[in-house]
């Protein structure tokens, strides 16, 4: 019988050499997209916005050159807002199609489930498999409550609430309520 062997996997060191040389990698890429970004960003500037030379105008020429940089203004605000609508359109579309490729693939039907009772010695059993030998009964850890403590607790009055009321309003009441403390005081 002929046995073939495997090839050694990369041991854990060369896996982190390997790793942190991919991270290395990524890092100066990221930071040669930023510079390249920056120096497009600075050239596009350069071409649109060339630098503005002030010196020795007078009050007409600044007006005039107010006047021409508002329109550049008003130029850029359309266009940016050409662009923003054109946006909102697209994402509109995007979620509708999104929609669409949901609805062809078809709707998960949920299956009928049906409630099955299972004993906690049950469960136990099937997660713990057959090891489990220790009966348990949860029912007799719960506390027993007897029902003559609470009629104990909280006395029944028959009597209608308004006549309580009636009885102690007024300055005759706030005696019987002072004579009432008094006497139970001593």
């Amino acid at each position: 019988i002929l046995t073939i062997q495997r090839k050694p996997k990369i041991s854990a060191s060369r896996k982190l050499m390997l790793k942190s040389l991919m991270v290395a990698k990524a890092k100066e890429e990221l930071e040669q997209e930023i510079l390249d970004k920056e120096g497009e960003k600075q050239k596009y500037l350069a071409e649109r916005a060339p630098p503005l030379n002030m010196s020795g105008l007078s009050l007409g020429q600044l007006q005039d050159l107010c006047r021409e940089l508002h329109a550049k203004i008003d130029v850029v605000d359309e266009e940016r807002y050409d662009i923003e609508a054109k946006v909102m359109l697209n994402t509109r579309e995007i979620k509708d199609l999104n929609i669409k490729v949901l609805d062809l693939r078809g709707k998960f039907k949920r299956p009928n489930l049906r409630r099955v009772r299972v004993s906690a010695d049950a469960i136990l059993r099937s997660l713990l498999g057959s090891k489990h030998k220790v009966s348990m009964d949860l029912r007799a850890n719960l506390k027993s409550v007897k029902k003559e403590d609470t009629e104990k607790k909280r006395p029944v009055e028959d009597s209608d609430w308004r006549k309580n009321v009636e009885a102690m309003s007024g300055m005759e009441g706030r005696k019987k309520m002072f004579d009432a403390a008094k006497g139970s005081a001593q």
